[in-house]
């Protein structure tokens, strides 16, 4: 399979040969939908908490007589019926959300991912980013560069998640640039995941022989485990 691989400014560089297995794979939405939840689940900070009517504060002396007041019946200014008292089935924090998943199936889904991502044409392969200065609004500059390609010409539009972008490791200037422009989302090619894949728009790949070849070492190391 054969994808264009693009210059900073929009233009077409060269032709790049990318593994079927990679960004040929069939769509397997039961898989992805697994992945992605035991994802979003493992990044939760589990920090809500809620008090239940043993712990909220105050006397815990029944408010008045059972029967004779002609009022309803309470035994505690504590119960969820009052304003103040405890929280009945509040989050806790003693709650664990982490979800295990196989290696494997976590590369199925990414594969999965990527496949149609590419088919649906919202993936651009960039050969380079060039240096940075590490001015946002030069990284804006950089990135309106791709928005002359057909089918991106939204890319650049204000809203959260519109682009998730790749880079080698160790690019901290591009990072430092890159990483205050609302619509962008970077991570090294290392950091490349289901859950960011799937809540994105486009994906940006720079550097794409260094990805594939990433890639396809993390297909070797599912397969030895």
């Amino acid at each position: 399979m054969q994808v264009n691989v693009y210059t900073i400014e929009g233009k077409v560089s060269k032709k790049l040969d990318v593994p079927e297995v990679i960004f040929g794979a069939e769509w397997n939405a039961d898989l992805v939908a697994q992945v992605v939840n035991s994802q979003a689940s493992n990044r939760r900070a589990g920090t809500a908490h809620t008090k239940n009517r043993a712990e909220v504060r105050g006397s815990h002396k029944k408010p008045w007589n059972q029967k004779g007041s002609g009022r309803a019946r309470h035994g505690s200014a504590q119960s969820p019926l009052w304003k103040g008292g405890g929280v009945t089935f509040g989050p806790r924090n003693e709650k664990n959300y982490k979800k295990t998943i196989p290696r494997g199936m976590k590369v199925a889904a990414l594969y999965s991912l990527l496949s149609a991502k590419l088919a649906a044409g919202k993936v651009i392969f960039v050969d380079t980013i060039p240096a940075q200065t590490g001015k946002t609004k030069d990284a804006d500059i950089s990135m309106k560069g791709l928005t002359t390609i057909e089918g991106f010409k939204t890319l650049c539009y204000k809203k959260p998640n519109n682009v998730y972008m790749t880079v080698s490791k160790g690019d901290d200037i591009t990072k430092r640039a890159f990483r205050n422009l609302p619509y962008m989302t970077l991570h090294t090619m290392d950091d490349l995941n289901p859950l960011d894949i799937a809540n994105s728009r486009y994906l940006v790949i720079a550097n794409p022989e260094d990805t594939i070849a990433y890639l396809t070492s993390k297909q070797k190391t599912a397969k030895a485990k």
